[in-house]
């Protein structure tokens, strides 16, 4: 028998198993957002610092060599974002539990015929789908609800005569858990000046959160959908309809 089986205990294929999982979130967390390119890069700085020193470019082996003394604190400025938001999941949520937690979601034609009709009225509105990540410290600060999702309901939130039209709606489930909810705003300076207050409150809750965020512009009429810090703009109701149904829809 081979020595490497010999030595090999079942504790390791648990190790392997468990690191495994924990490289594969990591990657899940990055994928399609600014820090795969960022990691990317540190990868060639990386591959940079070896080629250096094997061909002895000693001067730039100390520049390289000069950064990766402070390479913590490099991935902690630069991944801030990504970080906050790993450790909202970690601590809000069980790490193992499935990405679609809203199987049979009902509640998902409700919202698309809400956004269609805040659009042709070019009402404002903000409306938060919670996921994995437990919004209740936003939730706290808007006023309780806990009604059953429905355009009338929603139409009757946003109206500028609402004194509540100002906020986000959070929905939780099959139910609207809170309305009149404010985001924080994101100070990051890769957002575009031209959008608005409520699409940055979408896209900086997005960077910290799994949550979704549907969007109906006030000047325009325009349906955004913002996810994992990104803004996807301009969604007709067959657009906005499928994106929902590949987010929450589980097909068995």
């Amino acid at each position: 028998m081979p020595e490497f089986i010999r030595l090999f205990r079942i504790t390791d294929i648990l190790d392997i198993f468990l690191v495994s999982i924990v490289f594969y979130r990591l990657l899940l967390l990055i994928k399609g957002t600014r820090a795969a390119r960022m990691l990317l890069g540190l990868g060639l700085l990386l591959a940079a610092l070896l080629l250096s020193r094997k061909l002895n470019l000693y001067t730039l082996d100390w520049l390289i060599q000069s950064f990766w003394t402070q390479i913590v604190l490099a991935v902690i400025i630069l991944f801030q974002p990504e970080i906050r938001r790993a450790l909202a999941q970690v601590g809000g949520t069980k790490f193992f539990s499935p990405v679609a937690m809203l199987e049979g979601f009902k509640s998902l034609e409700e919202l698309v015929k809400a956004s269609v009709a805040l659009s042709h009225r070019q009402i404002g509105a903000l409306m938060v789908i919670e996921r994995e990540v437990n919004l209740s410290d936003l939730i706290e600060v808007g006023t309780p609800m806990d009604a059953k999702v429905s355009p009338e309901l929603l139409l009757s939130i946003f109206h500028t005569t609402s004194p509540i039209h100002d906020g986000a709606v959070i929905v939780r489930g099959n139910r609207i858990i809170a309305a009149g909810c404010f985001l924080p705003l994101p100070i990051s300076a890769n957002l575009s000046k031209s959008l608005g207050t409520r699409h940055r409150a979408a896209v900086g809750l997005t960077e910290e959160t799994d949550a979704i965020c549907i969007v109906v512009s006030e000047e325009s009429g325009e349906i955004s959908v913002a996810m994992d810090g990104g803004l996807q703009k301009g969604l007709a109701m067959d657009d906005l309809r499928e994106l929902l149904n590949t987010i929450f829809v589980v097909k068995k």
